[in-house]
């Protein structure tokens, strides 16, 4: 079974929120099935959702469509894991379109230039160039799949689209700001505020510190500034690493 692939990573923990991202309010939806849908509305010719943390919650959430979701159990182990079972999944096919479930805003539009672009001339990845960095979606031929596979823990991604040279990983240019990823409570108020979305903040024990849903301000503690993404598996520029998205943002 040939053709190109969507693998949509929502497996992390979520551990900066405290709770399934996957799952919070998006207008009138969850998050992940925000993001899915769009998937599903574009030119790829199967959908596969990996969930992992809070599987049985993130699966609750997502309606009736065409994508394949499947689990990841190893999905303590990183991002890279998740990507495996993504491929497992897909099988046989001409090239994987790597999304992540936390990301609203990569439309089926730009799924589709991407896919576009890439299919006129076919390279080992393709990177997707926006105004201010890159970032996803990424397309992988299946010549890269190997190399995915053995793969190992978080940021393992970027490491080795850096490391090729121009001509093996292309990048598609898509006019507009990169989408912002939901990795903290103040991610999730911007990015509602992007979308024109009623945030849902939860109370009780599961609240964010000191959320104020009106002005879209968070306070973080320290651990929301050290190492964020070492904690957090797949999510935002899930293997992105600082240094990397200041080189992405300066087009290296």
């Amino acid at each position: 079974m040939a053709g190109i692939v969507g693998v949509v990573l929502g497996a992390g923990s979520s551990s900066r929120l405290g709770m399934p991202k996957q799952t919070l309010p998006f207008g009138g939806r969850s998050l992940i099935s925000h993001v899915v849908a769009d998937v599903e509305a574009s030119m790829l010719d199967r959908v596969v959702v990996v969930v992992g943390g809070a599987a049985a919650a993130v699966r609750a959430t997502l309606g009736p469509g065409r994508a394949m979701v499947v689990a990841n159990d190893a999905y303590g182990q990183g991002c890279a894991s998740s990507l495996r079972a993504g491929l497992d999944a897909a099988g046989d096919c001409d090239a994987i379109v790597m999304l992540l479930a936390d990301m609203p805003g990569v439309t089926a539009a730009v799924i589709d230039q991407v896919i576009g672009a890439w299919s006129g001339h076919p390279t080992w990845a393709a990177l997707t160039e926006y105004s201010d960095g890159l970032g996803h979606p990424f397309v992988f031929s299946a010549a890269a799949f190997d190399t995915l596979r053995d793969l190992h823990g978080d940021k393992a991604v970027w490491r080795i689209v850096d490391r090729e040279p121009p001509d093996r990983v292309a990048r598609v240019r898509i006019e507009g700001p990169r989408p912002r990823d939901v990795d903290t409570w103040e991610d999730y108020l911007a990015v509602c505020a992007t979308f024109g979305v009623t945030p849902t903040v939860p109370t009780g024990p599961a609240a964010p510190p000191q959320a104020d849903a009106e002005h879209g301000d968070v306070e973080h503690g320290d651990t929301e500034h050290g190492d964020a993404e070492h904690g957090d598996a797949e999510h935002g520029d899930a293997e992105h690493s600082d240094a990397e998205h200041d080189a992405a943002r300066h087009g290296r």
